[in-house]
């Protein structure tokens, strides 16, 4: 049989149990402990990332999750430089808080002044809570809320020009996502005699502090009103009898040469790096540019809409 000749160098017949140690080998076989975590182990590269290991990041600590605020959510405003300024542009606020022994300098006393003034509540608290209110952020020990903002229907804005007996002018924001474009659109807007803006209601810039920073106040006297459908609004828009004017960089007519600048109106101003989106553009009567060097690409969204309004105006004033 196979395996079973004489040159196999084993016996044939089945081995029974060995005779053990006797115990002298227990030392060998003794544990060194219980097993240590991979984060302890020599081969183990990445020992910042591992829990419960000493690394800067570890030692730092955690900061809120900063959540998705709604619409009716207040703002909260951080820091002592940005309430002073907030406070000094006569901002809407319904809350100062201030943590409880705060070293005071010329900007909290200032903060606090102005708050008393214009009736602001002012509220002591700790600094554990002032830290929860601004989801971690540097506040210096102050803060300022902000109510969250009124937007009007898109139909106030006609109204408001009928009420006035004025030839409608609302300004209208595809695709601009910069509060601070928002705020100077909003100065643009009230000096040349504009009713409204008009925004999208998502991925778009709305009534924040930095906007009301940057309208120097224009947007207390101002509405802004929120459309669901940009597109749909502007074709509800059109029906009422009004005409609307998007500007391009890339269209053949001047902003200056549009005869319909007396007419009721609506201008749509896009975002500096896309500009019109598609489905907006085709909802315009005319399509517009305003005249530039060649070696400037576009303009930026507040200059853009403040130009085009000064034209607009001018050809009222005729």
């Amino acid at each position: 049989m196979a395996g079973g000749g004489k040159g196999s160098g084993k016996s044939g017949k089945r081995q029974g149990p060995t005779r053990g140690t006797g115990g002298q080998g227990r030392k060998a076989l003794q544990g060194k402990g219980p097993t240590p975590p991979a984060s302890e182990r020599h081969w183990f590269k990445d020992k910042q990332r591992a829990p419960g290991t000493s690394s800067r990041r570890a030692e730092q600590p955690a900061r809120p999750v900063r959540s998705a605020r709604r619409d009716d959510a207040p703002e909260i405003i951080g820091g002592r430089n940005p309430v002073v300024e907030a406070l000094r542009a006569e901002i809407p606020a319904n809350a100062l808080y201030v943590t409880q022994r705060i070293d005071n300098d010329d900007r909290v006393r200032e903060a606090i002044k102005i708050a008393a003034n214009r009736g602001i509540a002012m509220l002591e608290v700790s600094r554990e809570r002032l830290d929860r209110l601004t989801e971690g952020t540097v506040h210096q020990g102050v803060a300022l809320q902000l109510p969250p903002y009124d937007y009007a229907h898109p139909d106030d804005l006609v109204e408001r020009a009928q009420d006035a007996a004025e030839v409608p002018l609302i300004i209208a924001l595809d695709g601009v996502t910069d509060p601070r474009n928002l705020g100077a659109i909003a100065r643009s807007a009230t000096a040349f005699g504009a009713h409204g803006i008009l925004v999208p209601s998502r991925r778009s810039a709305g009534v924040t502090a930095g906007a009301w920073k940057t309208s120097a106040g224009t947007l207390a006297h101002l509405p802004v009103a929120r459309a669901a459908n940009l597109t749909s609004t502007l074709r509800e828009y059109r029906e009422r009898g009004l005409f609307v004017i998007g500007l391009d960089g890339e269209a053949s007519t001047d902003i200056g040469d549009v005869e319909l600048a007396t007419e009721p109106l609506v201008v749509v101003v896009g975002s500096e790096g896309k500009g019109l989106s598609r489905l907006v553009r085709e909802s315009c009567d005319v399509v517009a540019r305003i005249p530039m060097n060649a070696t400037t690409e576009s303009l930026n969204a507040g200059v853009a809409a403040g130009i085009a309004l000064y034209e607009v105006a001018r050809h009222r004033r005729r």
